[in-house]
């Protein structure tokens, strides 16, 4: 029994340091490391949403949800504060199309899941816009700007999925 409960408990531990680890990682993904401005409203690109898709093909829901709102809320406290109840929210929304019960990063589900994620981010973005500013782009302006966003992160996500995937990370984790 002891050896059960000190299982469960490391593995915890993991799944709360990594959440930390990739957090912290989505927060300079997005604040700092190619973050290129678009748009007059303070909006940028970034590889953050990556790291988000990452998170959430490797922990557990709860935990890669943590890690979303985390990274992605603090990037936008440090960079345009306004933004940061609309992507706290935005982002953990981008964790729930993607699954992490598959034996690799990169599935199917996985890969289908960036472009439920390009929705999502470009809709939520454009309502919180009109929220924000009381006025807003085109609709498909927005979309586009989006686009530009979960094309970038798309990449990435399966770049440096397969690499984990080679490395077996699930097995380790």
């Amino acid at each position: 029994m002891k050896s059960i409960c000190r299982d469960y408990y490391d593995k915890k531990m993991k799944y709360m340091a990594l959440t930390g680890m990739l957090a912290a990682l989505i927060t300079v993904m997005t604040a700092w490391f190619c973050h290129l401005p678009v748009g007059i409203n303070g909006g940028y690109i970034h590889f953050g949403d990556a790291v988000i898709y990452l998170a959430a093909a490797i922990l557990p829901r709860p935990y890669a949800l943590a890690a979303a709102a985390i990274g992605a809320g603090l990037a936008d406290v440090l960079t345009a504060p306004m933004w940061a109840p609309a992507t706290i929210v935005i982002k953990m929304l981008l964790v729930l199309p993607f699954t992490n019960k598959e034996a690799n990063v990169i599935c199917i589900r996985n890969v289908l899941a960036t472009v439920a994620a390009y929705v999502i981010s470009g809709v939520g973005y454009y309502v919180a816009e009109r929220l924000l500013f009381e006025s807003g782009a085109v609709f498909w302006v927005s979309m586009m700007q989006s686009a530009l966003q979960a094309l970038g992160s798309g990449v990435f996500f399966v770049f440096f999925g397969t690499a984990l995937d080679r490395v077996k990370i699930k097995r380790r984790i």
